[in-house]
């Protein structure tokens, strides 16, 4: 798969300077936004498991690695997200899903977004192209969609949310992040319910608790039927998610973490 991800992206890099003047690119691309990141780092594991109802359904991985591509002269991080179905559950419902994002190590935004999905035999490929400097994503399709600066894909889009500076958040108060999912632009909207205390089966946690305003009739019934607690620390980690769906609910904990950027607000 690595092999796969990495002729994509050299052959979608080639495109873009094959393309267009790419001295003048490299300009525009050099007055993208740079900052320093403290939420996550080279090496970082997140593993998670998932509950539908009381029946454990699956596990996820998300990780961040390191890459000697750019963009630009832009260095580049490796995010790669992957989902698969557990137990009885993989016998009438098998899942194998792969996210790839090739995001600014600077910038925390995404050039390349690679989604390979396959649940119970229902595929999805996806190959966007991000073009920051002119606000533009080419998706598989040989379509061109007029995006605002700094919009993040499916996977990028939970590591810049975790660059955010929530010690200041006032309950009530929503940050929005300019998304592209699906091939449709959707600014995704989170809301602050304040802090809280969460137990897992990794152990006690201080956290912050949000509620991602979702889109009706999709999954959800309504718009906050889906509640995530993230860590009250410089990581921004969920450590849990639970959400009401149309048929039931589910539950994501956090069982595993390696290479944080920080120490994590675990409560001993």
């Amino acid at each position: 798969m690595k092999w796969i991800s990495s002729i994509i992206l050299t052959v979608s890099i080639g495109f873009i300077y094959a393309n267009t003047n790419g001295q003048n690119l490299k300009a525009s691309a050099d007055t993208l936004r740079k900052f320093s990141v403290k939420a996550y780092k080279v090496g970082e594991e997140l593993d998670y498991v998932l509950h539908y109802g009381l029946v454990n359904a699956g596990v996820a991985k998300l990780k961040v690695e390191a890459t000697d591509r750019t963009v630009y002269g832009r260095p580049l991080l490796h995010l790669v997200g992957t989902g698969r179905s557990v137990g009885a559950f993989n016998w009438f419902f098998k899942v194998r899903d792969r996210y790839e994002s090739y995001l600014d190590a600077n910038g925390a935004f995404p050039w390349i977004f690679i989604r390979r999905v396959n649940e119970g035999g229902y595929e999805i490929n996806q190959d966007y192209k991000f073009y920051q400097h002119q606000q533009k994503v080419e998706t598989g399709k040989h379509k061109v969609f007029d995006i605002p600066e700094y919009t993040q894909d499916m996977l990028s889009a939970f590591y810049y949310a975790r660059t955010l500076n929530f010690d200041t958040a006032k309950i009530g108060d929503v940050f929005t992040i300019p998304a592209f999912v699906d091939d449709e632009y959707w600014p995704l909207k989170i809301k602050y319910l304040g802090s809280d205390v969460v137990s897992i089966r990794n152990g006690k946690f201080k956290c912050r608790k949000f509620v991602p305003v979702v889109q009706k009739g999709r999954i959800f019934k309504d718009e906050e039927d889906l509640n995530v607690w993230i860590t009250a620390d410089k990581n921004n980690i969920p450590v849990l998610i639970q959400a009401k769906v149309l048929v039931g609910s589910i539950k994501m904990e956090l069982t595993d973490y390696k290479g944080l950027a920080a120490p994590i607000s675990k409560i001993d």
